[in-house]
């Protein structure tokens, strides 16, 4: 069967697109291969860079490792500081005192109302006879006092001891203290809760102090960054600078700006590399060599350099992340002076 002239016609069509798009496939193919060879070529530029000037590129090197050690240990400091202040504020407990009569039952009783809280965290009750001995223990050294202890005829309260979410904010227990039918009959007249008078101020203040070392370790760790940064951008522009005369006459040649800049970065990227693991080799070895001197002052370590040890890894990749990202940065701010037209 003969073909009609339509069908003659898409086969010439196809034929010729097929032509037309075999050249451009290969040419496709050229320049792919071509901007791979460049980077090849400006990869092994900056490490020819990076090995050409060894009193420039240890200085360099020296320079972005302490830059990266400052930053780790300003973050390290940050959490440990966060962990402190978190256990400081679990230490702060808030007490409402109960009557000596009041039993056990009745005790278990304003417990679960005061669990019900939505600021409270945890609870927990001290019988009379529990704290007697307690105070006992404490001082069975002293003799007067317990003779003081075993002639005295007033007892000692039944003792809530109340851990809320923000130790600035009883507003809620003051509420319950104030209000709450179960436990209001067996409340002591003698003892206000802890919260309250010249106590509440003082809690007060251990509240705003907690505060304010948040905020000024989360400031400090800032300017430090922008710091070390500064420091290592200023690094990096003195090694560029010392080579200016080269990037000129890469450009009267006609190379690509991309062309130029790509050893700097290539060179940037390995002082970010070698300075990173420096950099956290050095921060996890002060860490432990710190950590008994720390823990002596009740100084919250110990959560940190296990998350630190437990995520090493991680810590490398984005110290080295770090480190790059910097050296580029900074690469290309350095030479964007010398590309000007």
């Amino acid at each position: 069967m003969e073909k009609s002239a339509a069908t003659k016609r898409r086969e010439v069509t196809g034929s010729s697109m097929a032509k037309k798009s075999a050249p451009r496939a290969l040419t496709q193919s050229k320049q792919t291969r071509r901007k791979w060879l460049t980077f090849i070529r400006m990869c092994r530029y900056g490490v020819n860079n990076f090995s050409r000037n060894a009193w420039l590129t240890i200085a360099a090197t020296a320079v972005m490792t302490i830059t990266l050690l400052i930053i780790f240990m300003t973050l390290i400091a940050r959490q440990v500081l966060v962990d402190t202040v978190t256990t400081i504020k679990d230490k702060v407990d808030m007490s409402i005192y109960v009557k000596t009569e009041t039993t056990d039952d009745q005790a278990q009783a304003i417990k679960k109302e005061i669990e019900k809280l939505s600021t409270v965290k945890s609870v927990s009750y001290i019988s009379p006879d529990a704290a007697r001995t307690a105070f006992a223990n404490q001082n069975k050294s002293d003799a007067q006092t317990l003779d003081a202890l075993n002639e005295a005829t007033n007892k000692l309260p039944g003792t809530f001891r109340v851990n809320i979410v923000d130790i600035n904010n009883p507003s809620q227990l003051d509420n319950f203290v104030k209000t709450n039918p179960v436990y209001k009959p067996h409340a002591d007249p003698n003892r206000p809760a802890s919260f309250s008078g010249e106590r509440r101020s003082a809690i007060q203040n251990i509240g705003l102090a907690v505060q304010f070392a948040e905020r000024a370790g989360l400031i400090a760790s800032v300017i430090f960054i922008v710091i070390s940064s500064l420091i290592v951008f200023n690094t990096i522009r003195m090694a560029i600078f010392n080579r200016k005369e080269e990037i000129q006459m890469m450009r009267l040649i006609g190379a690509d700006r991309s062309f130029i800049r790509g050893p700097f970065i290539v060179e940037a990227v390995v002082y970010g590399f070698i300075a990173a693991i420096l950099a956290t080799i050095l921060g996890v070895g002060a860490l432990y060599a710190a950590r008994d001197k720390l823990e002596s002052y009740d100084v919250a370590v110990g959560a940190t350099i296990q998350n630190v040890t437990l995520y090493i890894g991680v810590v490398l990749v984005g110290m080295i992340i770090l480190g790059a990202a910097i050296g580029v940065v900074s690469s290309l701010l350095a030479t964007r002076k010398y590309l000007k037209v």
